[in-house]
């Protein structure tokens, strides 16, 4: 897929998840709009998969660890050809298999099901050694948030893997700086965060988490690092794409209805 093709992918994923939140009442939809990108490259550009055979052999794997922004997941999915995109009409009502947080009961493409974070790494962390132990070819990645760096089990994780030198782990991190109610820096600092990354002996980059030119540079540089395992920081604005929705904590539990709802669909649109 061309980075064309990746730019209009994630705009999909953004009006489609709109849609979503707005018919299912649900929240994070700020947390969903500043992971679009990053979804858009790895599914279009770096994840190797097959839709119409999801437990491919070969396939990589992918784990959302910040489990809330799943609605990203689904919509990536759909448009991938996992599943019809009109079930995505469905997502957060009574019956639907398709759970506010992201679920793998049900759902082809989904790996694991995640929301209570500190769990997506360790788990990718576990899959990355299995595949080495196996002798095995694919490439695991998950996505953090920044705020979920505040758990101790992920950094665990990030000394276990450098440790057993896998290299077949990328972790890619949501640093939009906003969290829950309050900033990161006010809840409970990273700074300074990279550093930290690669003091634990991780292969470090950061780029602009919406410049899909920069997401996939990353991605190919950190193919060729062998023995370390791989972490892209990814800068972000919390609700990237709707202009009422970037950079606002409130965003991360409230769910367009209304006349917010409206003026999203036509910003997105680019109707004036």
């Amino acid at each position: 897929m061309s980075e064309k093709n990746t730019v209009d992918l994630a705009h999909k994923i953004r009006c489609h998840t709109v849609d979503m939140t707005y018919l299912g009442g649900s929240s994070h939809i700020g947390s969903i709009l500043s992971i679009a990108d990053i979804m858009a490259v790895l599914y279009g550009q770096v994840l190797k998969y097959d839709c119409n055979e999801p437990k491919w052999p070969e396939r990589d794997r992918f784990i959302l660890s910040k489990g809330h922004a799943g609605a990203a997941v689904y919509a990536t999915l759909a448009e991938c050809g996992f599943f019809d995109v009109e079930r995505l009409k469905t997502h957060y009502q009574n019956g639907s298999t398709l759970s506010g947080h992201v679920s793998h009961k049900g759902i082809p493409g989904v790996e694991f099901s995640t929301g209570s974070l500190g769990h997506g790494l360790g788990v990718a962390t576990g899959m990355a050694l299995a595949a080495k132990l196996d002798d095995k070819t694919h490439r695991v990645y998950t996505l953090l948030s920044d705020g979920e760096c505040n758990e101790g089990s992920n950094w665990e994780a990030i000394l276990f893997a450098p440790h057993h030198k896998l290299d077949n782990l990328t972790v890619v991190v949501d640093h939009n700086k906003l969290q829950s109610i309050k900033s990161t820096d006010e809840t409970l600092s990273l700074a300074p965060f990279a550093e930290k990354w690669a003091a634990f002996g991780w292969d470090v980059i950061e780029v602009d988490g919406h410049d899909h030119s920069q997401i996939k540079a990353a991605f190919d540089k950190l193919s060729s690092a062998p023995g370390k395992p791989k972490v892209i920081i990814a800068h972000t604005t919390k609700g990237k794409g709707v202009s009422f929705m970037e950079n606002s904590v409130l965003w991360h539990y409230r769910s367009p209805q209304g006349e917010e709802y409206q003026a999203a669909k036509k910003e997105l649109m680019g109707e004036d």
